[in-house]
């Protein structure tokens, strides 16, 4: 990976790279949807007139981010891959080897599609971004609102994304990309967008809330690659900002990669924001910064001109350089021949195999939330359901399932199929979509009155929430609430209300009503998400997802500012704060709800009551499952800290996703390092170990200790 040791033939050498690589670039951008081999660096044989060559200058080619590199196009060689829930879904399983191997089949996927031209290597995914207020178009695309769940989620994508095969820890199998690079999540709401937006934030709530996803993918995940973020924090753009990118992204977590902006961040920052006066000197800031990569033309056009006015100096160009290329280089871009390499074998035959799409049921499955179960509700048994209404605008629905940022899945199946396949139905949508202006209610009556049991399929889809579309409140939409109440009170078997949506709901009207006798939250749940959804149901599945993010009710988007960054509540003013680890209001459901056919008992078996030297300390718990039918259960391991500095009321040590036949016993141990783990941050962003009484929460149980020097 070393560059030669002399300047200038380290120049010479970049700029010959540069050359190769830029009409590599212009080749495969021009020829990607023809290709039916990968184009790689130098291809002398197919290519005549690629060879290296020694040439000075070249700053353009560098600067311009071909979009052929990111992501995957199809043709009838490869016409779909295989579509998983979506993030948030994914994040309600709690299962880190889930996320494993979801991030390496998609990998695998990008690899075949790569070697018959129909993907690049670079792939600008996980969000990692914090779930903080339910109203995030894009919340959806996250891990949700903890700061544990979505930092072991990005690291562990990044891992199945990235590791190869061969345990070669230099080289990437694709290259991750953790975004958005930081205190990123209002699009647009109320007149307010992410191009304008100054995030104010607390040194505190930056430290112990937005950060942390960010640093476990660097140093956890060791991730190729960090895109800095549209809005500004506390006044500076972030692609500008020397001590968030060069100061932390590289020094502090020393990132073994490339930083690259948003797309068109730079020109947003000096257009919109109007940070700099001219061009110039917003291209150099962001090279002054940190920045190694623009994904738009900003760059290409005025950085030259920045290092002839001497705002900038080579220096920093050749540094984005070997940042940048260094990445190609692991990807193996410069080894050869593709077909003769370690992946170079995968083809058509690879994407959409049986496997995976039953990975991608399996994950929709894990991820489902049983919200709400009467007694002799769920499940529903298909020997004894003749006849099932199924009712909803997203009762049908097939694109709505995989999301936004979607490809062309392998094959849909939809809520009403998976249904249908266990049990005769009849089905009317009740709304025109999940606007629902106007319910069609009578027919929605009739067909429940006369079945066995009823499922509504409500909810949302890209029209309510999305990226650059926030929601302003955040009931059900349009008369859905309707609609679900008078089909509830005119149904005579179980109703079981199935809400499909990125954002959490105010649906305490449902949680309330004794007819609506069971709710299930299953996100957006990729291509097979109607038969997981059928599966669960039916009870050939055993639900076992947990909430990753709390639900509120309508009164607190009514009162609080969805530009209002701040994590921890003010008594003074009343605000309430935000998310289970600081939000002291009533929430519908909470971060972490979920229930289970079956039930669990927790035991402690292992824990100290005091910690005086001991830098770290194990904790065991035995798990019984007590039910009737096997399943998977989360345990999770929550403590409370001292009341200084500010502290979370409840913050998550860790979780452990266990599967347990019935009256069957398993043992979870965890490790709780005593700096990292009942440490808080105070208010100037200093990480220190509370001194005092800390009650730990497994389930019911509760565990005292008291940590002193």
């Amino acid at each position: 990976m070393a560059f030669p040791p002399s300047q200038n033939r380290a120049k010479q050498s970049n700029y010959s790279v540069l050359l190769c690589i830029h009409i590599l670039f212009f080749i495969l951008s021009t020829r990607v949807s023809a290709q039916s081999s990968p184009v790689f660096a130098c291809d002398v044989k197919s290519n005549p007139g690629l060879e290296f060559r020694n040439m000075s200058g070249g700053l353009r080619p560098y600067m311009e981010f071909p979009m052929w590199v990111l992501g995957l196009v199809f043709s009838s060689l490869v016409p779909g891959a295989t579509s998983f829930p979506q993030v948030i879904l994914t994040a309600a399983s709690f299962n880190v080897t889930l996320f494993h191997a979801i991030g390496k089949v998609v990998s695998t996927e990008a690899r075949a599609m790569y070697n018959v031209g129909l993907a690049g290597l670079t792939f600008w995914s996980p969000n990692v971004n914090i779930f903080r207020d339910p109203r995030w178009g894009r919340g959806q695309e996250t891990p949700g609102e903890d700061p544990l769940l979505t930092s072991k989620y990005g690291s562990a994508y990044v891992r199945g994304l990235q590791d190869r095969d061969d345990g070669d820890k230099e080289r990437l199998k694709v290259a991750a990309c953790c975004k958005h690079y930081t205190a990123y999540d209002v699009d647009a709401w109320k007149g307010v967008d992410r191009y304008h937006f100054n995030a104010v934030v607390t040194q505190q709530d930056m430290d112990d809330t937005f950060q942390p996803p960010f640093k476990s993918c660097v140093i956890d995940g060791n991730v190729a690659s960090v895109m800095c973020s549209y809005n500004q924090v506390n006044g500076k753009p972030t692609c500008a900002d020397p001590d968030l990118l060069a100061g932390v992204i590289r020094g502090q977590w020393k990132l073994n990669g490339y930083i690259v902006t948003d797309c068109d961040s730079i020109d947003v920052f000096y257009n919109s924001q109007h940070y700099t006066k001219t061009p110039e000197e917003a291209a150099a800031k962001a090279l002054l910064a940190g920045l190694d990569l623009n994904c738009g033309s900003f760059l290409a056009k005025h950085t030259e001109d920045a290092v002839k006015a001497g705002l900038v100096n080579e220096s920093v160009i050749d540094r984005a350089i070997k940042n940048n290329f260094a990445t190609l280089m692991r990807l193996g871009f410069f080894d050869g021949d593709p077909s003769k390499q370690l992946y170079g074998k995968l083809g058509p035959k690879d994407v959409c195999s049986s496997e995976n799409q039953e990975l991608a049921r399996e994950a929709a499955r894990q991820g489902i939330v049983l919200l709400k179960n009467s007694k002799g509700s769920l499940p529903l048994s298909p020997t004894t359901i003749k006849t099932l209404a199924v009712i909803g605008p997203n009762a049908d629905v097939t694109k709505t399932m995989i999301g936004n940022y979607e490809g062309t899945p392998c094959k849909y199946t939809t809520p009403l199929q998976g249904l249908t396949a266990l049990a005769a139905t009849t089905y009317v949508p009740g709304c025109g979509n999940v606007a629902c202006s106007s319910a069609q209610v009578d027919d929605a009556k009739k067909i429940a009155a006369s079945a066995d049991a009823t499922v509504l399929i409500m909810g949302a889809d890209q029209s309510i929430e999305a990226e650059s579309r926030d929601r302003i409140d955040i009931f059900l939409p349009g008369q859905q609430q309707l609609l679900i109440t008078q089909v509830a009170n005119a149904s005579k078997g179980p109703v079981i209300l199935v809400i499909m949506s990125g954002g959490g709901m105010d649906v305490q009207f449902a949680k309330d009503n004794d007819k609506i006798t069971s709710i299930l939250w299953v996100g957006y749940p990729g291509e097979a998400g109607g038969a997981a959804i059928a599966d669960v149901i039916f009870g050939f599945f055993n639900p076992s997802g947990r909430l990753p993010m709390s639900w509120y009710p309508q009164s607190y988007t009514d009162k609080i500012p969805m530009t209002n960054m701040n994590m921890r509540p003010d008594p003074a003013t009343g605000y309430p704060g935000r998310t289970y680890r600081f939000y002291t209001g009533p929430t519908v459901y909470t971060f972490g709800d979920g229930l289970s056919y079956s039930s669990y008992n927790h035991k402690l078996v292992q824990a100290p009551k005091l910690s005086c030297q001991n830098l770290a300390f194990d904790i065991h718990l035995r798990v019984k499952n007590t039910g009737k039918m096997g399943g998977g259960h989360t345990v999770f391991l929550f403590s409370s800290p001292p009341s200084v500095h500010n502290a979370p009321q409840k913050h998550l040590l860790g979780f452990e996703k266990v599967f347990l036949e019935p009256q069957t016993e398993g043992l979870v141990r965890f490790k709780v390092d005593v700096c990292k783990d009942l440490s808080v941050v105070d208010e100037l962003g200093s990480r220190k170990v509370a001194l005092g009484q800390h009650v730990l929460h497994v389930g019911n149980l509760k565990h005292t200790l008291n940590v002193w020097i």
